[in-house]
C-alpha cells in the first residue's frame, strides 16, 4: 500500500461520549457494519478482529489498537485477507477516528492511510462514508 488517504466524515446529533460508545461497543458496531462481530479489549497494543460475511463470503479482518483516547481519538491498524495480499506489515493500513465536540453534537472524521491510488482511496472513502452514515442514523434513532 502507498500514500493515498481515504476520508469520510459526518456530523452526529449526540455528544462525543455517545458517539464513542457507538465506535467501541461490539453490539453497536454490528448494527452499522453489516453484522460484523468485533473482538478486542481496546487496550493499546491489543489485537482486534472483525468477523462477518461480505457478499456471501465469510471474512476475518485483524489489526491492533494503536490509540484509545476517549472520547477524542481511536486508531487501529487493519488488514483484510479479502484484498488478496499476504499478511505482511506493508499490507496493513491505519484507521483513525477523530471526534470533535460541536454545538450540535459531534463531528466524526475517519481517515484510512495506505491506499494504492486515488481511485482506491475514493472507493474506500465511499465505503467508509456509508458506514459513518449508518452510525449516525443508529445513534440519532
Amino acid at each position: 500500500m502507498t500514500g493515498f488517504t481515504a476520508t469520510a466524515q459526518v456530523d452526529v446529533v449526540a455528544n462525543p461520549h455517545r458517539v464513542w460508545a457507538a465506535l467501541t461497543d461490539p453490539r453497536e458496531i454490528a448494527g452499522y457494519m453489516g453484522g460484523s462481530h468485533v473482538t478486542t479489549t481496546w487496550r493499546v497494543g491489543s489485537p482486534i478482529t472483525w468477523d462477518g460475511e461480505y457478499d456471501g463470503r465469510a471474512y476475518q479482518d485483524k489489526g491492533e489498537v494503536l490509540t484509545y483516547d476517549e472520547p477524542h481519538v481511536l486508531s487501529v491498524t487493519h488488514y483484510s485477507p479479502m484484498t488478496g495480499q499476504p499478511d505482511e506489515a506493508q499490507n496493513y493500513h491505519t484507521l483513525v477516528y477523530t471526534l470533535t465536540a460541536t454545538a450540535e453534537g459531534t463531528h466524526l472524521e475517519l481517515t484510512q492511510d495506505g491506499c494504492d491510488d486515488e481511485e482506491q482511496a475514493a472507493r474506500f472513502s465511499r465505503n467508509w462514508q456509508g458506514m459513518l452514515d449508518g452510525l449516525k442514523a443508529q445513534v440519532e434513532a
